[in-house]
């Protein structure tokens, strides 16, 4: 341990990367935690839908069209803002975000937070954990992937 600061002092580039690291390992690991978003587990997820969740999908169009969750209702995460009046019916309903791996979100779920919106939980892992588990996923777009629609 005495010769700690001087290896630091020798070795600051190296240091200072590696304190960087760590700090966005920790973000990795809480940041979801400390925006108030759940992360859950799609065995949890499904569970959830059981019990009359709501399921949005914020992929694109594109992706949202090679397949996505029964039911999910699909408003693309850069779409979101000008979509708030029509998700507003569901401002007091658990709402379940989803996108290709999760990190999207995590981000959506926190700008929903902010305008109001009271019960989100976003799938941990996205649409990748949710094959990974084996569940299945609908190419179907019908009119009941319309947010508009209950």
């Amino acid at each position: 341990m005495e010769h700690f600061p001087e290896f630091v002092a020798n070795h600051l580039f190296l240091f200072a990367l590696l304190v960087s690291i760590l700090i966005l390992l920790l973000w990795n690991l809480f940041g979801a935690a400390l925006s108030g978003v759940d992360l859950l587990g799609p065995r949890e997820i499904v569970r959830m839908l059981n019990d009359g969740a709501v399921m949005l999908d914020i992929r694109t169009e594109s992706d949202f069209s090679k397949g996505h969750i029964l039911g999910a209702r699909n408003i693309p995460a850069d779409k979101i803002g000008e979509q708030l009046t029509k998700l507003e019916k569901f401002r007091e309903e658990p709402l379940v975000l989803c996108c290709n791996t999760g990190n999207e979100s995590v981000r959506t779920g926190r700008t929903l937070k902010l305008q109001g919106f009271k019960k989100i939980y976003c799938l941990r892992g996205g649409v990748q954990s949710w094959r990974t588990a084996n569940l299945p996923l609908t190419r179907d777009t019908s009119a009941k992937n319309n947010p508009d629609n209950k």
